[in-house]
């Protein structure tokens, strides 16, 4: 099966599609950066006020919030979400799981 040609053979008509993406995709990575830099101040104001704040509360909450900039990175400045990526997300989720996995075994050895 012949691999599908996304070019009209017109560079102007290229060109202006190349830069359409590339607007969209640099306007992704400043909402995704700003989004992060967001969830950081979240975070520190967090820690500010562990004195009125539960930390049985915050820590799981800065947790959340780690985990969230991780998908962010992934996805937004790894380029996860585009095509071809099939195989490292395949591979990267396997390494998640097999670390959870084992992160909850050795917990419940030590807790039990």
């Amino acid at each position: 099966m012949a691999a599908k040609q996304t070019s009209t053979g017109n560079p102007k008509v290229n060109l202006a599609y190349r830069k359409r993406k590339s607007v969209e995709e640099m306007k992704h990575h400043v909402i995704s950066f700003a989004l992060m830099i967001f969830l950081t101040l979240i975070a520190f104001a967090a820690v500010l006020y562990k004195d009125s704040i539960n930390p049985i509360f915050t820590v799981p909450f800065i947790i959340l919030l780690a985990v969230v900039q991780v998908i962010f990175q992934l996805y937004y400045f790894m380029h996860m979400n585009h095509k071809g990526h099939e195989a490292p997300a395949l591979f990267l989720y396997s390494g998640l799981a097999v670390g959870l996995i084992t992160i909850l075994t050795f917990m419940t050895i030590v807790w039990w």
